[in-house]
């Protein structure tokens, strides 16, 4: 007869197959946060979030830091109505207003331990493009050019 195993609860056996990364939690954990943070008051609201973003560049190692710092003027410079704030623990711009949408973000590489950054844009933003479009670039260094084109995309997506 075989041996009896000891019966484990479902959240045991999550527990131990690690279906998340540490970074995947953390940034669950920042969504909470995040949505917790939201007051309904759109000038509480947008300088909660620009005080979150800075939070989340000043964690990132200087490299990244710089460039989100420069992605931060150029989209504030673009758009001065999107609302800066956090999306997952990430630098973000949501539309004003109650129901605000997150339009896009800035995902250090630093933030999941991979060889390039990225701006990314949420379904809401308005890049529809044909049948295929992007929506994640890749970001190795701000040039002129690349800041061109990010401000581009940015002023399109917001709408």
């Amino acid at each position: 007869m075989p041996a009896k195993t000891p019966n484990r609860s479902k959240y045991q056996a999550r527990n131990d197959d690690k279906v998340f990364t540490e970074a995947e939690r953390a940034a669950v954990a920042a969504t909470a946060r995040e949505r917790k943070a939201a007051s309904g008051d759109p000038e509480q609201e947008r300088a909660e979030g620009l005080a979150m973003l800075q939070e989340s560049l000043a964690k990132m190692p200087a490299d990244d830091r710089a460039m989100g710092e420069r992605i931060h003027e150029l989209v504030s410079k673009a758009v001065p109505d999107l609302v800066p704030k956090t999306y997952y623990g990430m630098p973000a711009y949501a539309t004003p207003g109650k129901n605000g949408k997150v339009i896009g973000f800035y995902k250090a590489k630093s933030k999941f331990r991979v060889r390039y950054s990225t701006f990314g844009f949420q379904p809401d933003a308005k890049l529809d493009d044909g049948e295929m479009w992007p929506t994640e670039f890749a970001v190795i260094k701000l040039t002129p050019a690349v800041e061109a084109k990010l401000v581009e995309l940015v002023r399109k997506g917001a709408g």
